[in-house]
């Protein structure tokens, strides 16, 4: 897994939320003043922070632009190498990645033996989407680590309460510190603390010890949060560089109550913002308004290995159905149900991403199958697990377009999604070498969805969008989340070329 990861970041571009958050976490580590990307907390980004830090970018201070115009400034206008910095900001999230996955690992022993315990770090370090968004600059895994770890600790709880209570909750602080899309599992880690010392009580003072667990699990996230926001800034200046909106009704009353920094607040009312906005989603071939409830399964059953998915299901039957583990389902199951639940009903369709925690949570989950009594079903999981290793290494070095067999592998991702499951700018420098190599001389004529600056990888194309139809000729190149969503003018530009080559399974080649 750390082969695959390294080897992933080392040959990807920035991808299209990467820069914004290297450039933040520069910021925040150089300058400590929180002023860019509100919309998330910064503990995600300290980690990144810590590496790209290391690369010793060049980078003038007070910059006075946008949090995507700061990304670009660093990597491309102040003299750094973008390939090392990216390395440099990637490697803290792949550590850490790394050693969730043994979290997973300890998890699943503790719940049903050391045999379980291999067949979930097998399927953890074999998933494609754990592999393709461990090795980015991003925040989606760190964010589900977190929440796996403070599941755990809440599990161990049930035996040594006094140390692990109050660790759950700093690692319930510490997914709060990096994602807002952790909140919805708040609720559930107190739930489970709660029934861990339930358990672990005298019969007299269950219900007090109960009560004073749960407690105990909010106040340290909530201190978790608070001291990351003083790290970067003891003084909690806050200045934001673009406008904060209003939330009003039963959302901004909850906003207006939550105990974190003003900070964490107005990020959340920026969030709420983005929820209101129009977006586009494309599913299945179709491009829609809006969002659709059902977009993350349907996604999930295209990019999860067909092993996976069976051992998925089955391992939550199995949680479910054997006496001596029915007490660790809910601490396996609970979680991932509320914030897929949660999830669901977000506004933007673009990716995975979204669900990343299934694949750490329901590892645990399916090394349950080998607790069953039965000699063909820990034959039939290890089958699984070989099926799932196999279709994960077919698809290396390609892991963010990954799907599986069943949909015709990542070859052929874009014909049934779109963005960050298949495309998110990832493939700008794969694009140059492939157009030095074959098409050396030729016309280029660029539709780029993504971060990175075309010119700076010697890609010298123009927009065919902004010319006469008859004027373009030669190669047209086009990323595939701009192909998927296309109407108009570049409906009409691909309509009329034919494809030729393909990069990376993320951009098409045509001529015209």
């Amino acid at each position: 897994m750390a082969f695959a990861m390294v080897t992933t970041a080392v040959r990807q571009t920035p991808t299209i939320d990467e820069p914004v958050y290297v450039g933040a976490a520069v910021e925040y580590v150089r300058e400590h003043r929180l002023r860019h990307n509100p919309e998330h907390p910064p503990l995600g980004k300290l980690v990144i922070g810590a590496g790209a830090v290391l690369a010793d970018p060049r980078a003038g201070t007070g910059f006075t632009g946008d949090q995507g115009r700061l990304g670009r400034h660093l990597l491309y206008e102040s003299g750094n190498d973008p390939w090392r910095l990216m390395l440099w900001a990637r490697l803290p999230v792949i550590a850490l990645t790394l050693l969730f996955g043994l979290v997973v690992f300890a998890f699943a022993r503790e719940l049903a033996g050391r045999y379980a315990a291999l067949a979930a770090l097998a399927l953890y370090c074999f998933s494609p989407d754990v592999i393709a968004h461990g090795s980015l600059a991003t925040l989606d895994v760190p964010a589900a680590g977190f929440v796996l770890t403070s599941v755990w600790l809440t599990w161990r709880a049930r035996v040594r309460p006094r140390t692990y209570v109050p660790l759950a909750g700093a690692a319930l602080g510490a997914a709060l510190a990096t994602k807002m899309s952790a909140l919805p599992a708040v609720p559930v880690v107190m739930a489970l603390a709660a029934v861990s010392v339930w358990r672990a009580s005298s019969a007299g003072r269950r219900l007090g010890r109960a009560v004073a667990a749960a407690a105990m699990v909010a106040v340290a996230a909530v201190a978790v949060v608070w001291a990351v926001y003083l790290m970067v800034d003891p003084r909690l200046r806050w200045d934001p560089e673009q406008p904060v909106p209003v939330v009003r009704g039963l959302r901004g009353l909850l906003v207006h109550l939550l105990p974190f920094p003003e900070a964490y607040r107005d990020g959340m009312r920026m969030q709420f913002a983005l929820e209101n906005r129009p977006w586009q989603g494309f599913l299945f071939g179709r491009l829609y308004d809006g969002s659709l409830w059902y977009y993350l399964p349907a996604a999930l059953l295209v990019k999860t290995p067909l092993g996976m998915l069976a051992l998925w299901a089955a391992g939550a039957a199995a949680a479910v159905a054997i006496r001596r583990l029915r007490p660790a389902a809910p601490y396996v199951l609970a979680a991932p149900v509320v914030l897929l639940a949660a999830a669901m009903q977000g506004a933007r369709d673009f990716g995975t991403r979204y669900a990343v925690f299934l694949p750490l949570f329901l590892a645990v989950a399916a090394g349950c199958v080998t607790a069953l009594r039965r000699r063909w079903a820990s034959a039939g999981a290890a089958l699984l697990v070989a099926f799932t290793a196999v279709s994960s290494l077919r698809t290396f070095p390609y892991y963010l377009p990954y799907s599986n067999e069943a949909f015709g592998g990542p070859g052929r991702t874009r014909e049934w999604l779109h963005d960050s499951n298949v495309d998110w700018g990832q493939d700008l420098g794969r694009l140059a070498e492939r157009l030095r190599e074959r098409y050396p001389g030729e016309r280029v004529w660029l539709v780029y969805k993504g971060s990175g600056v075309p010119a700076f990888y010697g890609i010298e194309a123009c927009d065919p969008r902004r010319v006469p139809l008859r004027e373009v000729r030669g190669l047209l190149v086009v990323s595939d989340s701009a192909a998927a969503k296309a109407t108009g003018r570049l409906a009409g530009l691909i309509g009329g070329s034919r494809p030729v080559d393909h990069v990376g399974h993320s951009i098409t080649v045509y001529r015209r």
